[in-house]
């Protein structure tokens, strides 16, 4: 009985193709729909906290001021060499610390000319902030000490100066003085906030102090943590240890702020999450539509059939076999629909994917409920038509014109 009423309803179906397509049509945009923006929601989620890791493995950020500023903490003092070294000699559960001063200034070399950051620090800065140096090396412990004209640069400053040319060895003048490249910064692309990474110069913090800003203002600490330390119980070192460094009282506000970069990240992974369920749940609705413009076809489909109806009654059909017929087609429809919605959603996430620059990422999950629910809106939707064909009066249904 099931694989002939299947066939009734296939026959039924291929008797009036472009009426089902444009059947099905609602279902397919909804499947589609659902699908992309999941897929797009989960890969942009993915891009972000990537771009946050890029930042530094279990990193906290320690800048002047109540409010976390990349200028600066306006009339909060700055921090000092010394106080990165007091961070790694006295608190626990510290992997790297590095102080950072950060300024903008045009380089040159070779004729050409760019605009980038400069930032001063020592080899602690590169384990913070997971820097590799696939070519060249790192600064010697006397370069550190004696400020030395020596530099690394990242992977936009050396394509926009030197092209393919190999820079290692070769003097960038930055400012008033010319320093000698001994080394090249591993890419990391795009930002968290937007900026290119690789437009960097990397000096020694004495060099940026003594030849370039000429002030001993360190901007920034950078902390790294030990996997499995307490990111609180470091924090509440942290500050206590500033605290008294920076001679502030019990009754003093903290004037300076640390920022963990794994909260930043769950923020941002939790605030992209929260848009891919709204935008997912408006796709939603055109399934809905779809579902509602099943019902109105097989309404349609069973009027025009009640003659056919009337006579598979009067000739022994049973009701629930008119029923099963007409739902059977319904969920075919909405199977086909939702089928034909899950491979253009794979071509189209894979599109846009490529085109919003973020990961494709297949979630087996969704197309499975994605095609679940369609089938599912076959059986709410075709129900009701189902139901009233099996309900006919054969002798009514014949006599219908």
């Amino acid at each position: 009985m099931w694989l002939s009423t299947l066939l009734l309803a296939l026959r039924s179906i291929r008797r009036n193709l472009m009426r089902s397509f444009l059947t099905i049509l609602g279902i397919v945009i909804g499947v589609s729909a659902v699908i992309t923006m999941v897929t797009l929601g989960n890969g942009a989620t993915m891009a972000v906290q990537n771009q946050i890791a890029g930042l530094g493995t279990n990193l906290l950020q320690i800048r002047p001021g109540q409010r976390m500023s990349m200028g600066g903490g306006g009339g909060a003092p700055s921090f000092k060499d010394v106080d990165a070294d007091a961070i790694a000699q006295q608190i626990g559960g510290i992997l790297a610390v590095a102080p950072e001063g950060r300024t903008n200034s045009t380089v040159v070399a070779g004729g050409r000319n760019w605009a980038t950051s400069i930032i001063g620090s020592t080899n602690a800065w590169l384990q913070t902030g997971n820097w590799k140096v696939p070519e060249g090396r790192e600064f010697t412990n006397d370069e550190l000490r004696a400020g030395a004209a020596v530099c690394l640069i990242g992977a936009s400053v050396q394509r926009e100066l030197f092209g393919t040319v190999n820079p290692l060895g070769q003097q960038l003048r930055v400012k008033a003085f010319s320093c000698e490249i001994v080394g090249l910064l591993g890419s990391k692309g795009q930002g968290a906030f937007g900026n290119d990474q690789d437009d960097v110069v990397f000096v020694p913090i004495k060099t940026l102090q003594r030849r370039v800003t000429g002030s001993t203002r360190v901007q920034t600490l950078l902390v790294s943590m030990q996997d499995g330390s307490d990111p609180e119980r470091v924090k509440a070192s942290l500050t206590q240890l500033l605290r008294e460094r920076r001679k502030l009282a019990e009754a003093d506000e903290d004037n300076f702020n640390v920022l963990d970069t794994k909260q930043l990240a769950d923020t941002l992974s939790g605030t992209t999450k929260v848009m891919t369920t709204l935008l997912g749940a408006v796709a939603a609705v055109s399934l809905l539509v779809g579902g509602i413009g099943i019902m109105n076809i097989m309404l349609v489909s069973v009027t025009e059939r009640t003659r056919e109806i009337g006579l598979r009654l009067a000739i022994g059909a049973l009701e629930r076999e008119v029923l099963l017929q007409f739902l059977i087609e319904a969920v075919v429809l909405a199977c086909l629909g939702g089928l034909i919605g899950i491979v253009l959603a794979t071509g189209a996430s894979l599109a846009l994917a490529g085109v919003m620059g973020v990961p494709y990422l297949f979630n087996p999950g969704v197309n499975i409920l994605s095609f679940l629910f369609s089938a599912g809106i076959g059986v709410v939707f075709g129900y009701f038509p189902a139901r009233r064909a099996a309900h006919m009066d054969p002798i009514d249904a014949l006599r219908h014109e």
